[in-house]
């Protein structure tokens, strides 16, 4: 059984538990770095707001062979308990309880160590800025680690925190930063909070396995408290988001003693101004007086090493709930800029779904250039419909990058670049120099057969591109030859290995392996529902590949079927229509928030997940709904008795959902949307 000791017993146990844990982090990292130098790694936000199901530990694990090729880093959502469902910044327990609205503690810990083995770092998501109270105003949960109970108070709390206004005991001290009234401002100057902070930072890192750290809204306490808690935890990596200008995000870096990176917001609304305005210039302007932290107006002094790059995130996308500042169109352009540019960039979750394949050629164009958070580059060309930067690692021009509505307006020396990725609205050119082979296919896994283009970077004409599909290594006497150019077709799992070589030997090899999975095959849906259930019907439009939702209510009397909360309750996969769509099944559970006479909703509302969603529609029980409204209506069934086959049409399924044209065997059988019983 865990004991409690006394605070100075606490105190002197947690001091030997940091100076243990120094030591072991002194093995691979000296102190505190921030960010490493002329690193060249891609970071994924593996969460947008509301990603319950796609930000699942289970479901992220699942996909770490993917991620491993493409990523060095994923940033997950803060993952301690919050007190019910909860994106991470009401965050309410730092040790105990770690069973959050991402899963439990235990497929936590199974995440963060199948990432670590595919060489992954796990980023955690850091709310220290304020925390959230149990019950009351003031009180936080007491909670045991390592033998010592770690508890805040209301002496803990800022003086000028929301909770001194509405006539509550706090702490002595002022905040040494922005306040913020959604909760608790903590007092940073507090040694309690310090001890408490020290403690979690290290549970994260050395109990839980976490890399790293995201700081949250670091403008809300003092940089030099970010520069106490990374000195004495030692994070591989440590980024805080600092949302401001550049100024302002350099002066918390220095105040940090450079022991943290900083998000380079700037960066991203250069970004969205050249894509929302339709200007690409706009790539090289200020934004509102700022430069990015990457900007080449940074030369002199430069903050390269310690920006995170990135173009979209949770807070600015499009979220159906708030007014945002989304980019509103071209991401994919956006990515490209992005992951050809230096800094250390962050590729947002949604983003990554849409194009992983594109964004995984990127990724692999920027490792062979060498494209590291200290490059630099030259622009070549900047207009409204295009923009061109040279990126250079050293002095050698490694990547040319071309983004905007005319991609074909600037053209390099063909003596010096070669095109290796092109799509809508940027293209990729590599410096001949490098002398490498490229295929416009990163490795991965597949469900669908795809051509890969196979290009030799090179100004050495005599270099020859040979290849291999059995994971051999190739060579002037093993592998085939094949031009510049040249496409291959996949469609099974495949080892492609493509060297250039030359008469003295290979000069370079690039290996990629294609795995290929079976596509989940569903069933036809099956539209049925008892007498009495409450349910309702929705066919959801192709473009809609996440859970569908559904949000149902009255407004006389007031109340909601699908929980009180935005989107409301998860549907249930039935299968596919005739078209391919998925089918979506919506069942009332018997609930409702305010426990009105209401027996069924008014109003439904179906969304992918929140967003886009249909208009307000009439509920009808039994409808079935598409984005445009009411369908038809089905009719409850039971159980019917069929004497007679024939009477059953041809589009019959059986209970697993495979289609029975003419049913021979007695067994249930659906049939124009009703289930019979067949002798």
């Amino acid at each position: 059984m865990t004991r409690n000791i006394t605070r100075r017993g606490a105190r002197l146990m947690a001091v030997l538990a940091a100076v243990l844990f120094a030591i072991h982090c002194s093995l691979s990292t000296a102190q505190a770095q921030g960010w490493p130098q002329n690193y060249g790694g891609v970071m994924l936000q593996g969460f947008y707001w509301d990603s319950y199901e796609d930000s699942q530990w289970s479901t992220l694990e699942k996909q770490a062979d993917d991620l491993s090729g493409s990523f060095d880093l994923v940033w997950i959502p803060q993952s301690g308990n919050c007190g019910g469902k909860s994106m991470g910044y009401d965050d309410l327990y730092w040790f105990e309880n770690y069973n959050s609205s991402f899963g439990t503690e235990a497929q936590l810990r199974q995440l963060i160590k199948t990432f670590k083995a595919k060489g992954i770092g796990t980023i955690a998501d850091v709310v220290v800025n304020h925390r959230r109270n149990v019950s009351t105003w003031t009180d936080f949960p007491a909670e045991t680690y390592n033998g010592v109970t770690y508890q805040l108070t209301y002496n803990d709390i800022c003086a000028d925190d929301e909770a001194a206004r509405n006539g509550h005991q706090v702490g002595p001290n002022k905040d040494t930063g922005e306040g913020w009234d959604g909760m608790r401002d903590l007092d940073h100057k507090s040694e309690n909070v310090q001890e408490n902070v020290k403690a979690y930072l290290h549970f994260l890192l050395s109990d839980l396995g976490y890399t790293g750290f995201r700081y949250d809204m670091v403008k809300g306490y003092g940089a030099e408290y970010t520069k106490m808690y990374n000195e004495e935890a030692k994070p591989q990596y440590s980024v805080g988001e600092c949302w401001d200008g550049t100024n302002t995000i350099r002066r918390w870096i220095d105040g940090t003693g450079k022991t943290s990176a900083a998000f380079d917001f700037q960066f991203r609304y250069t970004v969205r101004n050249a894509i929302n305005k339709n200007d690409w210039s706009q790539l090289g302007k200020q934004n509102e007086g700022n430069w990015p932290l990457v900007s080449k107006d940074y030369e002199q002094g430069s903050y390269r090493q310690w920006a995170v790059t990135f173009v979209e995130n949770h807070d600015t996308e499009r979220r159906s709930n708030a007014a945002q500042d989304p980019i509103t169109k071209d991401t994919l352009a956006a990515n490209a800029y992005l992951l050809a540019m230096p800094g250390t960039p962050c590729v947002f979750l949604t983003h990554w779904q849409a194009y992983r394949q594109q964004i995984k050629a990127m990724i692999q164009a920027r490792r062979l250039a060498g494209i590291t958070n200290m490059s630099s580059y030259t622009n070549m060309r900047s207009n409204k419909d295009y923009y061109a930067n040279v990126v250079k690692t050293g002095d050698e021009n490694r990547l040319l990058v071309i983004v905007g509505n005319n991609t074909n307006g600037y053209v390099p020396s063909e003596s010096d670049w070669q095109e290796v990725l092109s799509g809508y609205k940027y293209k990729y050119y590599l410096s001949k120099k490098l002398n490498t082979p490229f295929t416009d296919r990163a490795a991965g896994v597949f469900t669908e057969p795809f051509d890969v283009t196979l290009t030799a970077v090179t100004d050495q004409p005599e270099y020859k591109l040979v290849y291999t599909t059995d994971g051999s290594e190739p060579s002037a006497g093993n592998g085939t030859e094949a031009a510049s150019g040249t496409k291959l077709h996949i469609d099974k799992t495949t080892t492609l290995t493509v060297a250039l070589i030359t008469a003295a030997g290979t000069t370079s090899v690039l290996r990629n392996t294609y795995t290929y999975e079976e596509p989940e095959q569903l069933p036809a849906a099956d539209c049925t529902y008892r007498e009495g259930e409450v349910c309702a019907f929705f066919e959801a439009p192709a473009s809609w590949t996440k859970t569908v939702y559904c949000w149902a209510w009255t407004d006389a009397p007031s109340d909601n079927f699908t929980g009180g909360s935005w989107p409301g309750t998860g549907c249930e996969l039935l299968g596919t229509a005739d078209n391919g769509n998925l089918v979506w099944k919506w069942t009332w559970d018997g609930t409702k928030q305010n426990n009105s006479a209401a027996t069924r909703p008014a109003k439904i509302i179906f969304s992918n997940n929140g967003t886009p969603q249909t208009a307000d529609l009439s509920f009808t029980l039994g409808g079935y709904y598409n984005e445009k409204g009411l369908q038809r209506t089905i009719t409850p069934t039971g159980i019917n008795q069929i004497a007679n086959r024939k009477s059953v049409n041809s589009k019959c399924f059986d209970l697993q959902g495979r289609r029975v044209v003419k049913p021979a065997r007695p067994g249930v059988y659906i049939s124009g949307g009703k289930k019979f019983v067949i002798r």
